[in-house]
């Protein structure tokens, strides 16, 4: 009982009317991913080749910069969400994390001081110590097991890129895992990325092999759209509802880029939407005695675009043609919300 009430003091009640005499009342849920591009500090990492964003680097990062980034950062993560739901996403996915600490400054910035939000993060193998991280909001979503699990390599020693953070836990009730992902650049031809695509699918497949009634929500900046061989085939997240077999994914992002235009970041003036959330089969259907996906957004809001010169009408980045911007992030975050009934 205590729980309940507490999930109705903490969370949105939808009331839908079936008919005259009878209504029912629905929570919402919200998970987000944020790739924060370079969120550095300005200290050396040993074994990293994080000189660049050193005081006497490249770019010139220094505690000025730093500090601005971290507010800038916090500013949106502040805001994703709040207003269909003010306590915000149950857990947010973020990438291109230096390490712990930045995480730990981040959420002692003071538009998230009193957030509540924990952290997961395990130190990977990235050459240049970018990883990915994991923030949740204890609760909502009640961890009980994560790890790191490596990117395997097929003939590659040398590019060493980030793992999958599986992070599992109990959210209304459910019993959800989250993976968070941040697949090997553009810089790296199509197979790396098919490679990583294979195997965040067999992680699914154990999972739910392990147990059929776990939801799956694969989440990250996967570094190709919707519709590329990675999460199509190798993935195999559905375009649509109807085309995602049992045990199989949908991918609320095809859509919305083709259909609506709208994209994460931009390259030579055009959208691409590598930030994508996608979800286990069974989270889809009207079945709303467990959780459910309702709805995606992007976040968006003017301020997070920049709106003169050459960058105009993209994300407004932190740095752009070597030059200080003090922006925010070249992605923009992205929403997925989950509804289910409340007895």
């Amino acid at each position: 009982m205590k729980k309940l009430l507490i999930a109705l003091n903490l969370l949105l009640l939808f009331s839908l009317s079936i008919n005259a005499q009878e209504k029912k009342k629905y929570a919402l849920y919200s998970a987000a991913f944020y790739n924060l591009e370079n969120l550095f500090d300005y200290t050396h990492d040993q074994g990293k080749d994080d000189y660049e964003y050193l005081p006497d680097g490249k770019i010139g990062w220094d505690s000025i910069k730093y500090v601005s980034k971290l507010h800038n950062m916090a500013e949106v993560l502040s805001q994703i969400a709040r207003d269909k739901l003010p306590e915000g996403p149950a857990a947010i996915g973020v990438a291109e994390v230096e390490n712990r600490r930045v995480l730990e400054d981040l959420l002692k910035q003071p538009a998230l001081a009193s957030s509540g939000y924990q952290i997961i993060h395990y130190e990977g193998p990235d050459e240049r110590g970018i990883d990915c991280g994991f923030l949740y909001n204890p609760d909502l979503f009640k961890v009980t097991a994560s790890k790191l699990k490596p990117y395997v390599y097929v003939n590659d020693t040398v590019h060493k890129t980030r793992g999958f953070l599986i992070v599992s836990g109990i959210l209304a009730n459910d019993k959800v895992t989250f993976i968070v992902n941040h697949w090997p650049s553009r810089g790296a031809d199509s197979p790396a990325r098919v490679r990583a695509g294979e195997q965040v699918r067999v992680i699914k497949d154990s999972l739910l092999r392990e147990d059929p009634a776990s939801k799956v929500i694969i989440m990250g900046d996967m570094n190709d759209d919707p519709m590329d061989e990675s999460m199509s085939q190798a993935l195999g997240a559905r375009r649509e509802i109807k085309d995602v077999e049992k045990g199989g994914l949908y991918n609320p992002w095809w859509n919305t880029l083709v259909v609506k235009g709208m994209g994460t970041l931009t390259y030579k003036g055009k959208w691409n939407l590598f930030d994508q959330i996608v979800v286990s089969s069974n989270l889809l259907g009207d079945d709303r005695s467990t959780l459910k996906f309702c709805q995606n957004e992007i976040f968006y809001r003017d301020f997070m675009i920049q709106q003169d010169g050459y960058y105009k009408g993209s994300p407004k980045r932190t740095f752009g043609s070597g030059k200080w911007l003090n922006g925010y992030s070249d992605h923009l975050p992205t929403i997925i919300y989950l509804i289910k009934e409340v007895k």
